[in-house]
């Protein structure tokens, strides 16, 4: 099968590569879809991922062969890739907080994960998903990045009509954050953004667009800004959003680190004293998030093809489309199908 295969140095190269070896339970997909997610960013352009790797995890296919053993998928089944397995046994799996299991490794590592930019992957059948009625293996693509926009939601407390809520970062998980709270009622949205295809693409999801520059904070902790937020999600992962957001709470506010980044924010401990503010982290799903991301999907009114850029990309595009997403040229997610440009 064709892959395309980290290198190391900012390099990815589409080659040859061996179709995976399916275990008892492993089913072989064939790949149709698959995003390209934040952390495709930092493995390529940042160095995070070790050499000769592939990588890709919002994938969708069809059942192309099943293990011995399986015996919840046929060959010719299409499913969406779901989340990885916990132990089931610590504190956190049975606390039904498995995304925190206390067996699970580095973020990063991928120990055998041969990812799905390629023509295959391999999976447990553990972790798939079938597609619902109505929403297509192109569509279902969204299911992970949506499941870690629904997961900054429950870590604000459940945001509900009447609440501010400012969106740091319009990339695709500011875009699909902000087009789940309007689909649940949530209209009072701010996105602060610089690039101007995500401010109109944020724009046309509902909310209202400001620069990031117009959003100062006061000079002291004990002053609250003219119009306070109820919730900041920060989905840019840039330690000066983190910071700037935390300054834009009214009193017992919380802010949400949903974007991951490098460079470490500052933040006032006194403000977060004297105002009572939250501030914690979202890390990738609830336990339910792919379920309840699939739902979102297939109800009439959510604006999947706004969220979904109109063309795919093929194996040898991807390197451009991850540097074009770094530089904030693309609003919405870019989706990787193995079959452009395949002999």
């Amino acid at each position: 099968m064709r892959a395309a295969v980290y290198k190391g140095d900012r390099r990815i190269e589409v080659e040859d590569y061996p179709i995976p070896e399916l275990g008892a339970t492993d089913v072989l997909l064939e790949v149709s879809h698959c995003g390209v997610c934040g952390s495709d960013i930092h493995f390529v352009l940042e160095g995070w991922a070790a050499p000769n790797t592939v990588h890709g995890h919002e994938y969708t296919g069809t059942v192309a062969a099943v293990g011995a053993g399986v015996v919840r998928w046929k060959v010719g089944d299409t499913v969406v890739g779901g989340p990885s397995r916990g132990c089931g046994e610590c504190r956190l799996c049975l606390a039904k907080r498995p995304n925190l299991c206390e067996g699970r490794g580095a973020v990063g590592e991928t120990d055998d994960f041969q990812g799905a930019f390629a023509d295959f992957v391999r999976t447990n059948e553990t972790e798939l998903l079938p597609l619902p009625n109505g929403v297509t293996l192109r569509q279902a693509s969204l299911a992970e990045p949506l499941a870690v926009a629904l997961h900054g939601i429950t870590r604000a407390g459940g945001i509900k009509p009447g609440q501010r809520v400012l969106v740091t970062g319009g990339g695709p998980i500011g875009a699909l954050t902000i087009a789940v709270l309007i689909h649940r009622g949530v209209t009072d949205i701010v996105l602060s953004e610089p690039s101007p295809v995500r401010c109109e693409l944020g724009e046309r999801l509902g909310a209202r667009v400001v620069s990031p520059d117009s959003l100062r904070s006061p000079r002291s902790p004990n002053e609250i800004v003219a119009e306070p937020f109820d919730v900041v999600l920060e989905c840019s992962g840039h330690a000066a959003a983190m910071e700037q957001g935390l300054g834009q709470l009214g009193r017992t506010g919380r802010l949400v680190l949903v974007g991951a980044g490098i460079k470490a924010p500052r933040f006032d401990g006194n403000r977060i004293l004297l105002n009572e503010l939250e501030i914690t982290g979202a890390f990738t799903y609830d336990a339910d998030g792919f379920e309840r991301a699939l739902e979102i999907l297939a109800e009439p009114g959510f604006p999947t093809d706004l969220l979904i850029e109109p063309e795919d990309v093929g194996l040898d595009g991807l390197l451009t489309a991850i540097e074009r997403l770094a530089a904030g040229e693309v609003p919405a997610k870019v989706v990787v199908a193995p079959s452009v440009g395949r002999p």
